[in-house]
């Protein structure tokens, strides 16, 4: 059974390449308005697709309702796992849905804030950029 890949840090770095170049990885993620709405999705770019919704790039309920805020995401090595976690998310009440949010989450914080954001180097400073 494929394994549940866990941590950010072992997946990217700021929105970079995929770090375990020859396998596949899925994610299923939350996304959050600032009025509390929540969406349900799975991709294989978390970054990517974070920063789509973000910039209003997909139309439809995120859009619509204003869902930019990433604040939840769960890494898989296997599409169908993926897809099955993303079904029974969809299925949960949303008290289960908050929960497991603020499980891991409390504060609600976007995880994807600083995603796409320049990066700096010693010595450097914004004002140069």
């Amino acid at each position: 059974m494929p394994a549940l890949i866990t941590g950010p840090s072992n997946v990217f770095s700021r929105c970079g390449r995929a770090r375990l170049m020859k396998e596949h990885i899925y994610f299923v993620y939350i996304m959050s308005s600032n009025s509390g709405t929540l969406y349900i999705g799975m991709t294989n770019s978390i970054c990517h697709r974070a920063l789509q919704h973000k910039a209003g790039e997909i139309e439809g309920f995120t859009k619509k309702y204003h869902c930019n805020r990433l604040v939840h995401y769960e890494s898989f090595d296997d599409v169908h796992r993926a897809i099955g976690r993303e079904k029974e998310m969809k299925s949960w009440t949303r008290a289960k849905k908050i929960a497991l949010i603020e499980s891991r989450n409390p504060r609600w914080a976007d995880l994807a804030e600083h995603w796409g954001a320049p990066m700096l180097f010693a010595g450097e400073s914004m004002r140069e950029k």
